[in-house]
């Protein structure tokens, strides 16, 4: 909500007018000695340059929008919003998302599966709030691109960040699960979950994704796996990072959802089989709605001030009619 700190700054507008007013009547007025110049009974010579004109005008204009914007900053005018605080926690939740080359397929809606992940995933954040949210990059090794966190802004710029192949070319599904329960263990929030997100098997990483799983049982964290993909023969274009070679053509693409259900069962979760952004982004969402919890909130009010800014752009207005007046009209300032 915009607001004026100093609302008796608007009556200085009256200015404008007056001096207007006192110019035409005269106060203002230089002294100057007409001289009319033609010929013996000839008409009187009548100089007229429409784009000198056109200039003054816009100069006349500038000037008023500057005095105008500096009436503005003495108003001191600033922008109240109402910020939601949450006074408890919430559920936590990482995403551990497979970057491997596979999942540069691209799927029949037009997204490549780490596209529709990732977009996925970014939906569902900006439409939470109370909840803090992390993300492990998961490859044929793992690291973590944000730990659990609420600032959304954050997550969502180290989301848009995560490429294929740059955790290799493996799917190392047990080290991804062990890391994220690695940044869970000291949470405390009232539940925590585990989201991995991939479309193949483990076949790299030295902690076996059972373990992984009962990992999560003993910390009492959720893990839900979404095998993410159609299967049969989908095409593929992918760029190695490391090498810069491209590679095209067709992938056969086939996982073990038997393998990945068992995993999600022994980690106190489930599995869903998806496709689509669309399939994504409900799954992503009943998750949510199964795992939140009641939180405590408050509401802060917080405000930005425009102060300098209308100074600023007053400045900007003055030295742009200046500088007309003293390049395109030769007058002195």
């Amino acid at each position: 909500m915009l607001s004026f700190q100093t609302p008796a700054a608007f009556l200085l507008i009256l200015l404008i007018p007056l001096f207007y007013i006192l110019r035409h009547a005269g106060f203002f007025k230089k002294l100057t000695v007409p001289a009319n110049l033609g010929d013996w009974g000839s008409p009187l010579f009548n100089w007229h340059d429409p784009k000198r004109k056109i200039l003054h005008i816009l100069s006349t204009i500038l000037v008023n929008i500057a005095f105008t914007l500096v009436v503005f900053a003495f108003a001191d005018p600033v922008i109240y919003r109402q910020e939601k605080i949450y006074t408890t926690l919430g559920t936590d939740i990482i995403f551990v998302i497979d970057t491997s080359p596979s999942m540069a397929a691209t799927e029949s809606d037009g997204h490549t599966r780490l596209e529709s992940c990732k977009e996925a995933v970014n939906q569902l954040s900006q439409n939470n709030s109370g909840s803090r949210l992390g993300i492990v990059a998961m490859g044929s090794q793992a690291a973590v691109v944000v730990p659990p966190t609420m600032d959304h802004q954050l997550f969502s710029s180290r989301l848009a960040s995560i490429e294929n192949g740059v955790m290799g070319d493996g799917t190392a599904i047990g080290t991804g699960i062990s890391t994220a329960v690695y940044h869970l263990i000291s949470s405390k929030a009232p539940r925590k979950v585990i989201i991995l997100m991939t479309d193949g098997e483990n076949n790299a990483g030295e902690v076996h994704p059972e373990t992984a799983a009962a990992l999560c049982l003993e910390h009492d964290i959720s893990l839900y796996i979404l095998g993410v993909g159609s299967r049969g023969s989908v095409p593929i274009d992918y760029t190695d990072p490391v090498t810069g070679k491209t590679y095209s053509g067709l992938l056969s693409s086939d996982f073990d959802s038997a393998s990945l259900k068992k995993i999600a069962l022994a980690g106190n979760g489930r599995y869903f089989e998806l496709v689509s952004l669309a399939e994504l982004s409900k799954g992503l969402s009943k998750i949510l709605n199964d795992e939140s919890v009641s939180q405590n909130w408050t509401y802060k009010t917080r405000y930005s001030s425009y102060y300098d800014r209308c100074l600023l752009w007053a400045l900007l207005a003055f030295a742009l009619s200046i500088m007309i007046k003293r390049l395109f009209l030769n007058e002195v300032v």
